[in-house]
């Protein structure tokens, strides 16, 4: 049987080829060595791109892989992701909006990335490496009001995020409807502003 995932290097961006057998171990294929999770994880955080195939399908599993570096850093202590947004997360599997989730989360962290890169840039020209942990503390908390505002929006507009409909109690149904589009559209325009605004400031 011919190999799958022979010459995906360079097919995908020459992305490095990570291949995941049976035994639960990591093959880096660019090395020809055994490599772990942690070491994946480390070439996360330098920029090093790689794909994970399964050594005997051929599947795309990096994805899981992923996924299951994440869970092994939240176990260590390292807890970046708060309980509230995992909720919501879970929320949306199977919802009408989860399609639009991925491509959502993926514009904020980028536009959060973006400004933590100039709030270094500008740290380092400020302390010269040493901590300011005022202004890092101010992008941080700007950053999650955003971050927080995305989440309200794409909730399933459950009761403790519902838009507030004016009117009587008897209002009818179609009503409500249109009230509850018009009060996303609002918070979309919103939003859109602050990422603009977070733009412009980069330039």
């Amino acid at each position: 049987m011919a190999d799958k995932t022979k010459g995906r290097s360079k097919a995908d961006g020459d992305a490095i080829v990570i291949k995941k057998y049976a035994n639960r171990r990591l093959y880096n294929t660019a090395s020809s060595s055994y490599v772990t999770l942690d070491f994946l994880a480390e070439m996360v955080k330098d920029g090093e791109d790689f794909v994970v195939y399964d050594a005997k399908s051929g599947e795309d599993i990096t994805r899981s892989v992923l996924t299951q570096i994440i869970f092994e850093e939240e176990s260590k202590g390292q807890n970046l992701l708060p309980i509230q947004f995992l909720r919501q997360l879970i929320q949306f599997y199977g919802d009408s909006l989860q399609s639009f989730v991925p491509s959502y989360l993926e514009m904020s962290m980028d536009a959060f990335s973006k400004n933590q890169e100039e709030m270094r840039s500008r740290m380092r020209d400020a302390f010269g490496g040493a901590p300011g942990y005022q202004m890092f503390e101010e992008s941080v908390r700007k950053n999650m009001e955003l971050y927080e505002q995305a989440m309200k929006m794409f909730s399933p507009l459950g009761p403790a995020y519902a838009p507030q409909k004016p009117g009587a109690p008897g209002q009818s149904a179609s009503n409500d409807d249109n009230d509850d589009i018009h009060a996303l559209k609002n918070q979309v325009a919103a939003l859109q502003k602050k990422l603009d605004r977070l733009e412009g400031d980069e330039s």
